[in-house]
């Protein structure tokens, strides 16, 4: 307890004489119980209630807040830095500077940056470099016609596109290359290498990449009477080392993933006198997640991403741009349909449409691929697309082709005649809605003459072909693979999607109960 000091006495302009008669009046106005002889001067006894009561508040007060969990009772004040993210300078100025309210709240103020690898982290193996390497530096023999080696430079993207200016705006023409369509095994181990949450350590990984280049492995051997154990060797001998690693055998392959560059019917043999190899019916290779060009949609290890396509950007603000010159392009044609006949082939749909496109009267644009017109290297059909609302997409020598990707790049609006060529393909990287982005027209109808591609395209009014078309521009950058190796900041694209969706279904796998599709 402070020492209570006896009150000042009220101000007189002149000093006033202690008497007597008035230290009586004092005294009988004081507590009797603690008089003393000229020690203290105690005030009357309302001030001493008031103080009394306020001390008892204190004590209260104090009882309180120590009976508060530490939690409630820490509060915390924003850093200096966070205003203007400068220290303040002088002190002086401090109590004039508008400070904003604080949220004094744990979960608001005692934050940290976000976990970019809450997924997991990806452990690259080491493979012999005759399984990737070495194929590269051979890449004038991965072809039995012509040299592979300008289509795999600049880390897979090829050589950079001459020819573009006029087509595209100036500024975006670097961002171009002559991508070959099978090179994305190169592409996806550069970008893997350099990957923000690949780790070194095995034992912290949540996915085991194999950098194995199965599709320019095979390549050479799926022409000119090789036989199927050529086709299958390569396959063998990495199954053959990657049995040995602690890491496969602790999960039988469940958590490795690889890439293969091509379509997945080149790697399913299944007798010896088949096409391709029997690479996936290996047993060692069932339990692996592969990402392909084509998938398999009945099996739940395939993952289809998209091809390679010319346009790799270079930065956010290059994707801004390429959206917005697409969106605001003039498109003087309703539809375009780019491809070659295949004249052996009894009712080649290709060549209907080809026929379907020139009996259009002026509102089709067709390009016929025959020869090496639609060859890389050339810039005829992205400028179709370029120049069109939609684009004919029908199946290629499989399922799917690379074209789909370039036309929706332009900002062309997909016409499907078969649900694998897309929808069943690529559910990580298109819309769920395929009406949002595309036309589905089935090829029967279009064979039999009961449905005709120009009307049913001219039935869409001009604001559906709009949402139509920004719905493609949206989905842009999930369709190309961007040139830096880190990637791009803050837009993921197809790699990313791509490696986000393997790290997700891996830790789905090791959830109790988990059932694949």
């Amino acid at each position: 307890m402070l020492p209570i000091h006896s009150p000042k006495p009220s101000s007189s302009p002149t000093k006033a004489t202690t008497t007597p008669e008035l230290n009586s009046i004092e005294r009988k106005n004081s507590s009797s119980s603690f008089q003393s002889q000229n020690s203290f001067v105690f005030p009357n006894s309302n001030r001493l209630w008031l103080l009394l009561v306020i001390v008892s508040l204190q004590i209260i007060i104090l009882l309180m807040a120590r009976g508060l969990p530490l939690s409630h009772r820490r509060t915390r004040f924003p850093s200096p830095l966070s205003y203007d993210h400068k220290p303040v300078q002088n002190p002086a100025n401090f109590s004039t500077h508008r400070l904003k309210s604080a949220d004094i709240s744990i979960s608001s103020t005692v934050s940290s940056p976000p976990d970019r690898c809450s997924s997991g982290r990806i452990f690259v193996y080491d493979l012999p470099a005759v399984f990737n390497r070495e194929l590269l530096d051979n890449c004038a023999d991965l072809d039995p016609w012509h040299s592979r080696c300008e289509a795999l430079s600049n880390g897979g993207f090829g050589r950079e596109a001459a020819g573009l200016s006029g087509v595209v705006p100036e500024g975006l023409v670097p961002a171009w290359y002559w991508t070959d369509q099978f090179a994305m095994e190169v592409i996806y181990h550069n970008r893997v290498l350099s990957h923000e949450c690949r780790t070194t350590e095995p034992d912290s990984a949540t996915a085991f990449y194999i950098p194995f280049y199965a599709g320019l492995a095979i390549g050479k051997y799926l022409w000119l009477g090789y036989s199927s154990k050529d086709r299958d060797r390569y396959c063998e001998m990495m199954l053959e080392w990657i049995k040995d690693q602690p890491y496969w055998n602790r999960s039988d392959g469940w958590d490795h993933f690889m890439t293969m560059g091509r379509i997945t019917w080149d790697f399913r043999r299944s007798k010896n006198e088949d096409w391709g190899s029997s690479c996936i019916y290996m047993p060692g290779l069932r339990n692996i997640t592969r990402l392909l060009i084509e998938r398999n949609p009945w099996d739940y290890f395939d993952v289809g991403v998209p091809y390679p396509t010319g346009f790799h950007p270079r930065s956010d603000s290059d994707i801004v741009q390429w959206q917005n010159f697409v969106r605001n392009r003039r498109r003087k044609t309703l539809f375009c349909f780019a491809g070659a006949p295949r004249a052996a082939i009894k009712n080649d749909f290709r060549g209907l449409l080809l026929n379907h496109c020139n009996n259009a009267s002026g509102s089709c644009k067709a390009v016929d691929c025959t020869g090496s017109r639609c060859s890389n290297g050339t810039s005829v059909i992205l400028q179709t697309f370029l120049d069109s609302d939609f684009c004919l997409q029908p199946r290629g020598d499989s399922f799917t082709r690379r074209s789909v990707f370039d036309c929706m790049i332009a900002g062309s609006i997909p016409v499907f005649f078969w649900h694998r060529t897309a929808y069943l393909q690529y559910q990580w990287f298109l819309p769920n809605d395929p009406k949002s982005y595309s036309v589905f027209i089935h090829r029967d109808l279009v064979k039999n003459g009961t449905s005709s591609i120009k009307t049913v395209l001219q039935s869409y009014s001009k604001q559906e072909i709009n949402q139509m078309r920004e719905k493609v521009i949206q989905y842009i950058p999930k369709l190309v693979y961007a040139k830096p190796e880190k990637g791009l900041n803050n837009i993921k694209d197809a790699f990313d999607i791509a490696i986000d969706g393997v790290l997700k279904r891996i830790k789905e796998q090791e959830q109790p109960g988990f059932k694949w599709k």
